[in-house]
């Protein structure tokens, strides 16, 4: 825990200690209120463009296979932003009125395949235990200890791998996820109200895609539809990688997890591009969100803004990301994240 007193350099100057996650908390309240008529701004230059390229795609697929998959294949930017609205309003965050953040979230959902009321509860969860060794396996990338692994059987282990592996992680996994995944209330299917949100956004996306198909045959699923969907599918899910699975994060079990501080220190800060961080709309600000969820997304920039504390903490570039990718086990006397490749094989004393 930071001491919150404040510490005296060697010439005498007084300066004030680190803030704790929990005075940070605090601080942050004062940005939780969405602007409405931002909210409704957002939503339009979101949603429409991605509506028009779709349109436009569609339009020029019968001059050229490959320009429509282009067209559909950036578009996959808008949906991914189009997420992150469905998210804010799964956080209560985007309009003042929760009743309207639901049936935004839950039309939005329609267009990224994901069942909200499902995924809100999901997401709940995954914040609710972030970082929490003793309950991994609700919204969040599965995590082995090294000392898991050891104990693991060869089959164990092999099967860990493969789910670790780049392909699998960013490729398959996304499309199995948003395409075949959330078709079902996954993780809550004992509760008939999680079935109602999923059946019920599993029959408006096949109202959606009966439509696209009595119109336009299958060509544009293949080429436009489905490109779109794989791509903000692996873009998501690599954003949500990187935000909790870099090598300083933060793991502990139960009796050692403080709520706040894992969110605070066991999220990063990922630096990008203006026209990516637009894209994604500031969820690289994930250190604050994760330790005031409420703020819209549009205001987290005006936390940096106003605390340069908060802009270096977990700051991770893109360059540095990509090393993420080599991150596989927690070891829990380094307290970091490691590579299968920095094992050593334990000795057996004699």
């Amino acid at each position: 825990m930071t001491n919150t007193t404040d510490t005296v350099a060697q010439d005498g100057v007084r300066t004030p200690a680190p803030k704790t996650a929990r005075e940070w908390v605090k601080i942050l309240a004062q940005y939780r209120d969405p602007n409405p008529a931002r909210s409704v701004f957002e939503l339009c230059v979101s949603l429409l463009p991605f509506l028009a390229l779709w349109a436009f795609a569609w339009w020029i697929l019968q001059y050229s296979v490959l320009a429509a998959l282009v067209i559909a294949m950036l578009n996959g930017a808008f949906l991914v932003r189009i997420f992150i609205i469905q998210h804010d309003c799964g956080h209560g965050g985007f309009f003042r009125n929760r009743h309207l953040s639901d049936w935004t979230g839950r039309v939005l959902g329609v267009l990224t395949l994901t069942p909200y009321d499902v995924w809100r509860r999901t997401h709940s969860l995954h914040h609710a235990s972030a970082g929490n060794l003793s309950q991994r396996g609700f919204g969040d990338v599965n995590t082995m200890t090294v000392a898991e692994y050891r104990a693991s059987s060869w089959i164990g282990r092999l099967g860990y791998r493969l789910y670790r592996n780049p392909l699998v992680l960013f490729g398959l996994g996304p499309a199995y996820l948003f395409i075949i995944q959330n078709r079902i209330p996954y993780g809550l299917m004992d509760k008939w109200t999680y079935w109602v949100s999923a059946m019920g956004s599993n029959i408006a996306i096949a109202a959606v895609l009966g439509l696209i198909v009595y119109f336009g045959g299958l060509l544009p699923l293949a080429v436009i539809f489905v490109p779109t969907v794989l791509v903000a599918a692996s873009a998501g899910i690599w954003l949500f990688y990187v935000q909790h699975q870099f090598e300083e994060t933060h793991w502990d079990h139960d009796t050692d997890w403080q709520l706040h501080d894992a969110a605070l220190h066991g999220s990063s800060h990922y630096v990008l591009p203006k026209v990516l961080q637009w894209f994604s709309g500031n969820i690289g600000v994930h250190h604050v969100h994760h330790l005031y969820s409420r703020i819209p997304f549009y205001r987290l920039t005006e936390v940096l803004r106003d605390h340069a504390e908060l802009v270096e903490a977990q700051r991770l570039t893109i360059r540095e990301s990509l090393a993420c990718a080599k991150l596989h086990l927690w070891d829990e006397d380094q307290r970091k994240l490691v590579s299968f490749g920095s094992l050593r094989p334990v000795r057996v004393q004699a």
